[in-house]
């Protein structure tokens, strides 16, 4: 079981690279992020030829998420996360295929740093860390994938001098990512790649893509049942270097039966 995800920065812009991307790799779930689409505006009729039932919680211009399954209907557990009945953004989406429960998320950015911006970041990992508690104590598995905006490790970013100072690297983001995983979660992507060195955005400025300086901030978190059946992740870059590219790549983890 192949799933990805994958921080589209707008599915109508990307749309044609989407779906290339299904034909051409036919992965299982897609956990999409960023779509920048109200829902009446989603495309779900070209996600459905393309074979792929949907899920989507959109939000017009920002935000939005969804998930997509190949030859099923992934079954809506959950839509955004409690803890703060004003906000309003569309970046937490849950639902079960075929018995493995998966979440497509966006976390905040949260720049600049400091401010109203970053104190949202950190309280919204605060709410993701409570929902992820009760889902481990579902005892199922679990895949909490997406752009979490966190570079966990000096070596998951190309320069650490260049991003010192962005919400991204902030120790307070880096002690939340901390906290989460120590409930029991598998980073799949640091498990397969240990030593760091992997990339899975790369900025359209500055020739970031040209000089392979990009960072790793798109992940999937496993839990010990999902982390059992853990056979391979990575990130499948060349098609971020594709005409009209998102500046993230699908990112993914294969799950055993």
């Amino acid at each position: 079981m192949k799933i990805v995800t994958y921080n589209v920065n707008g599915i109508k812009a990307r749309l044609p690279r989407l779906l290339e991307y299904l034909a051409e790799q036919k992965p299982d779930v897609v956990c999409l992020q960023e779509i920048k689409s109200a829902d009446d505006g989603f495309p779900a009729d070209d996600i459905r030829e393309a074979g792929y039932g949907a899920l989507w919680h959109g939000q017009k211009g920002f935000n939005g998420v969804a998930i997509l399954a190949r030859d099923a209907e992934p079954v809506e557990r959950h839509r955004g996360l409690g803890g703060d009945p004003e906000d309003d953004h569309s970046r937490y989406l849950e639902a079960e295929v075929n018995g493995v429960v998966v979440a497509s998320i966006y976390l905040p950015n949260g720049n600049p740093v400091p401010g109203p911006k970053f104190d949202y970041k950190l309280r919204w990992i605060g709410r993701l860390t409570e929902r992820a508690r009760d889902l481990l104590a579902e005892e199922r598995p679990v895949v909490l994938a997406g752009d979490y905006n966190v570079i966990p490790n000096d070596d998951d970013v190309f320069s650490v001098r260049a991003m010192q100072d962005d919400a991204l690297m902030q120790p307070q983001s880096r002690a939340g990512f901390r906290a989460l995983l120590a409930q029991g979660w598998t980073d799949a992507l640091r498990t397969q790649a240990p030593g760091g060195g992997v990339w899975t955005f790369w900025d359209y400025q500055a020739g970031a893509w040209r000089r392979d300086a990009g960072f790793r901030i798109d992940h999937l978190l496993l839990s010990p049942i999902a982390a059992d059946r853990f056979a391979g992740a990575g990130v499948d870059k060349e098609y971020r270097g594709r005409e009209k590219a998102s500046d993230h790549a699908p990112t993914w983890v294969r799950l055993r039966p």
